[in-house]
């Protein structure tokens, strides 16, 4: 996991060198400052020397000096090489999570990755600042201390060697306990960030059904989760700094013990055994490490959170895609015929393979089954079917937002899966159910269609979709901005924005999933007239609940379960189709009009 996180911080590795190079030093001339002031104390000041304590004491003033610039210059570059990686970090995961497919996208829910960028990558980001700067001053601080110690008196340093394992053993287990902790707090900040996105983005029906205190509790519910989870942890790491302390003031109290013992027997002489100087150095030495096994125990307790964000980065990042680019892709879609040759598709992995191996005895688990549909270029097809029967799903394999269990889709007579993915999903646009509208300008949001469109184009765009008739009304026109989502605009009016973005593709296969179902009658036929008079050679494939959206199609396709189980024009289907007569003969009821006549329009 390190190995591939560290990779991402190309571009600040020779900051991510100095730093830990300048905290080395810092900390040796920390180290060195308690050395000095042993010999200010036994030469100086029991020594009764002006001379030395003033060339002692400006040494150490200069000292102290040099070391806070080099404190001060670790604390520049560190933030800005941890704040670099996790840019870098951020935009690898945000262009891993444009290449997926839905089923990847399906698989870590829209939630999990918001807090995967954000949450975990903070995380991530604190800890890499702290290994570069406080991992580098903390043991080096250590070992330094020891060393010192060491070099000072060999025999009351022993003290360390008996303590540090102790602490090292207790830390361990309190990592080690507190680890599955963190794992489940980041899977209910999923859950947490989930109802939130949820709310907000349904904050009319929230309000309109007065559900505010429903979604406050649901909330405090998720957060309070957390919250306990957290407490737990923070119950347990609680233990580390009284362990660090208890240990340290031990190490403290037995150098004083021990070290006052030899001062007395050696008559403060160091050729016999312990100076003044020499134990108030190593009581400083005590203090430096205490201050480094408080860092080393908050290195822990960030590592650790870190440990499981990392592990949620990666899984984002070594994701990989199924739907990708042949190794030599066909670049060109001849026209606009669509062919299903008895195609069958499962949204799970699991049915897809039980499919191979069981056969029939997974049918029930299919979304669509057995398909067989011939379209020709420049036809309109229309597909009507309950809710559930797979309309959206069937037209989602043609520009491969998902790939066939079995059987094949072929576009202008070549399998989808031959294409390169950007050849055939710019010749094959597509108005989705839910009409989405970026914030920005109308116009940037047509550009979406075609970045190079001429004012003309946008225009006649317009045109043809019905949009022009509110988009002049507006007060900047097309330069107007929308909302996030355009929810500025009404239902029907962002249906037709996102009908005339399509349009400006230029594609040869066009697909409208419901994407009429907000406007009015009148308006659904003056939109599929300006198709037929504007777009004739365009394949046009049109998902609806009206009848009268599809039933001068030249041909229309009746679905149920996942199966064609009709097809012909309005006139047979009415004929032999008992659904399609069933939904026509309640259409014409409840209005009480004729469909028969002008699409409905009388």
């Amino acid at each position: 996991m390190v190995k591939k996180l560290i990779k991402y911080s190309r571009g600040y590795r020779l900051l991510s060198i100095v730093t830990p190079l300048l905290v080395v030093i810092e900390s040796f001339i920390e180290i060195y400052i308690p050395y000095v002031m042993a010999d200010l104390i036994d030469e100086g000041i029991y020594g009764s020397n002006m001379n030395a304590v003033a060339k002692y004491g400006l040494f150490l003033i200069g000292a102290a000096m040099v070391s806070l610039a080099f404190g001060v210059a670790a604390g520049i570059t560190a933030p800005f090489a941890s704040s670099g990686f996790a840019s870098n970090l951020r935009r690898a995961m945000f262009e891993k999570v444009q290449e997926y497919d839905f089923q990847s996208i399906d698989k870590f829910s829209t939630p999990s990755i918001v807090t995967r960028l954000t949450t975990d990558v903070t995380n991530v980001q604190q800890a890499y600042q702290m290994i570069i700067r406080i991992s580098a001053r903390a043991p080096s601080m250590l070992i330094l201390a020891l060393i010192a110690a060491y070099r000072v008196n060999r025999d009351l340093s022993k003290v360390f060697l008996v303590a540090l394992p102790m602490l090292a053993i207790g830390v361990a287990l309190l990592m080690i306990s507190v680890h599955p902790i963190f794992k489940k707090v980041f899977k209910k900040y999923d859950e947490m960030n989930g109802v939130v996105q949820e709310s907000v983005r349904g904050i009319r029906v929230v309000k309109s059904f007065n559900r505010q205190d429903y979604e406050i509790e649901k909330f405090g519910t998720s957060s309070g989760t957390i919250f306990q989870l957290f407490s737990k942890a923070e119950k347990r790491m609680a233990w580390m700094a009284p362990i660090v302390q208890f240990t340290s003031y031990t190490i403290m109290i037995l150098l004083c013990w021990f070290g006052g013992r030899m001062i007395v027997a050696s008559g403060n002489d160091a050729a016999f055994g312990l100076t003044t100087g020499e134990l108030m150095s190593m009581v400083t030495y005590t203090t430096q490490i205490l201050m480094s096994l408080m860092m080393l125990s908050m290195i822990f307790l960030q590592l650790t959170m870190a440990r499981e964000s990392g592990a949620r980065i990666v899984a984002i990042l070594d994701e990989t895609s199924g739907i990708n680019d042949p190794e030599d892709p066909v670049m060109e879609v001849k026209d606009g015929s669509v062919d299903f040759d008895n195609v069958s598709f499962s949204y799970s992995h699991k049915d897809e393979d039980a499919l191979l191996t069981e056969g029939e005895s997974n049918v029930g688990r299919l979304a669509l089954d057995s398909v067989d549909l011939h379209i020709k270029s420049g036809q309109t097809v229309g597909i009507l079917g309950g809710t559930g029967s797979s309309k959206s799903t069937l037209v989602q394999l043609i520009p491969r937002l998902y790939d066939v269990s079995s059987g094949s889709v072929k576009v202008g007579g070549v399998d989808v899966r031959d294409y390169s993915l950007t050849a055939l999903r710019d010749q094959v646009a597509m108005v989705l159910q839910k009409n989405v509208l970026f914030s920005g300008t109308i116009r940037e949001n047509l550009l979406w269609g075609n970045e190079n469109a001429t004012e003309e184009e946008i225009r006649h765009a317009l045109k043809v979709s019905c949009s022009d008739e509110f988009v002049n009304k507006l007060p900047d026109g097309i330069d107007t901005v929308l909302d996030q989502g355009g929810t500025n605009i009404s239902g029907g009016q962002r249906q037709r924005l996102c009908i005339a973005r399509a349009l400006l593709k230029r594609p040869r296969v066009i697909i409208m999933d419901d994407s009429t179902s907000a406007v009015d009658v009148k308006t659904d036929r003056m939109i599929r007239e300006g198709f037929s008079r504007e777009m004739p050679e365009v394949t046009r494939l049109i998902i609806a609940q009206r009848i009268s959206s599809v039933m001068d199609s030249d041909l229309i396709v009746v679905m149920d379960g996942g199966k064609i189980v009709s097809t012909g024009t309005h006139e047979e289907l009415l004929e032999k189709s008992d659904i399609y007569r069933e939904i026509y003969e309640i259409q014409n009821e409840n209005s009480g009009v004729d469909l028969d006549v002008e699409g409905g329009e009388n």
